[in-house]
């Protein structure tokens, strides 16, 4: 699916890219980044489609939700002091 039709039908749910982001427990700027792609994950796309329709039948996926128990993900590259993200050089000598 491509980044926009991923809007339109996050449109159709109602939803803005924040509001799915906390619905995933993600990041808003992890589902934002694919915007430089152009497409989506089928995974994303199909749970936004399911949302939209969800929505125009109009069922509340609340319950769903709530009864998965969404886990919070990890921020991914975060690096340790004197280190750049992931990099494998060893540990940069930085003064105070």
């Amino acid at each position: 699916m491509t980044y926009n039709d991923f809007l339109a039908e996050l449109g159709k749910a109602g939803l803005s890219v924040r509001a799915f982001a906390d619905l995933l427990s993600m990041r808003p700027n992890s589902i934002s980044n694919y915007k430089k792609t152009g497409e989506i994950p089928d995974h994303h796309a199909v749970i936004a489609a399911l949302l939209a329709e969800l929505r125009l039948n109009r069922v509340d996926p609340a319950p769903v939700f709530s009864r998965i128990g969404m886990t919070p993900k990890k921020a991914r590259g975060g690096a340790a002091p004197g280190r750049f993200a992931t990099d494998k050089q060893g540990l940069l000598e930085l003064g105070s």
